[in-house]
């Protein structure tokens, strides 16, 4: 059986346009055959055809197809215009925002383990930026009104930082009395996150999963859920910080990636896989099973690693 052609279709909802990329196929065969109606494309080569349903919210203007390019080892690239709804909904696997007043439990993202069990969060606050302190000299005119003052969660409290969860466990028996101590998975013995006092810990937002009690456990790939995570946290905070510029560090502030983030606005559309034989973008990798739709928002970065030779001095 014939291999279908790889394809896809980034829809920019903020601009109204579309960019079809149609993989080059395997040997360079060409010609590459493209047809665009309102409501679907197909790209047929040498190799086979391959379709591409478009969501209902999103449709062609099959007349605006214009500056056709053929990029050497990645395909053909072409431009068109669309009429796409506005997006409303952030960009997640699934809804992680814990409410006031519900019961939640806390599982170990990568096995499933319980970690915090039907625990009613009172309040769920956000944490301002991690440099918030440097800034109060600039807020007020007489001495720091918060020196010496941490902002802990007291009893029932959840906070939210920019990559992690602050909760009190207090009530927990297995809970490590030791500040600054990793916190294990007892399954999987993945780290978790760690103890900041004897009452509080931090979670990582990409090693817990946070679920109101009466819904099962989640199974989602590995890659697929820091993928949204990540996502996710980058719109938000752009945002809300009016930044483009990011970076990825350890907790002993070593950077390992710039990242810049160009657009949050994509909507990445697939073409429905209808054998084992279509040959997949590796961006697209485990985000939608053969059972999914095959549309997903997406943010688009450019980053660039920062090793001993490269980045040094962070050239933003």
């Amino acid at each position: 059986m014939a291999a279908e052609t790889r394809a896809f279709l980034e829809v920019r909802r903020r601009l109204q346009s579309a960019l079809l990329v149609a993989g080059e196929p395997k040997g360079g065969d060409l010609p590459l055959e493209v047809c665009v109606r309102q409501s679907s494309l197909q790209v047929r080569s040498p190799e086979g055809c391959t379709n591409i349903q478009l969501p209902a919210e999103v449709r062609l203007a099959p007349s605006t197809c214009g500056g056709l390019q053929y990029v050497p080892g990645d395909g053909l690239h072409l431009r068109l215009q669309v009429c796409a709804e506005p997006c409303s909904q952030l960009i997640s696997v699934f809804n992680q925002s814990p409410q006031a007043q519900e019961h939640y439990t806390f599982y170990c993202q990568s096995c499933g383990d319980v970690v915090i069990r039907d625990r009613r969060l009172l309040r769920v606050l956000p944490l301002p930026g991690a440099n918030w302190a440097a800034l109060v000299e600039e807020w007020c005119c007489h001495p720091d009104p918060f020196s010496h003052k941490s902002l802990l969660p007291g009893h029932g409290d959840c906070f939210i930082g920019d990559t992690f969860y602050l909760v009190n466990l207090r009530s927990q028996p297995w809970q490590d009395p030791k500040a600054n101590s990793k916190v294990i998975c007892k399954r999987c013995r993945v780290t978790l996150g760690e103890t900041m006092s004897p009452e509080t810990t931090k979670f990582y937002m990409t090693e817990i999963i946070i679920q109101p009690s009466e819904r099962p456990f989640p199974v989602i790939p590995r890659s697929q859920f820091v993928q949204s995570v990540v996502a996710q946290r980058l719109g938000e905070l752009a945002s809300a910080r009016s930044t483009f510029r990011f970076i990825i560090q350890d907790q002993d502030g070593k950077v390992y990636i710039l990242l810049w983030l160009l657009n949050s606005d994509s909507l990445v559309i697939e073409a429905l896989r209808s054998s084992r034989s279509v040959t997949k973008f590796p961006l697209l990798e485990e985000m939608w099973t053969a059972d999914s739709t095959s549309a997903g928002n997406a943010v688009k970065v450019l980053y660039q690693p920062c090793t001993k030779c490269r980045n040094e001095k962070w050239p933003f």
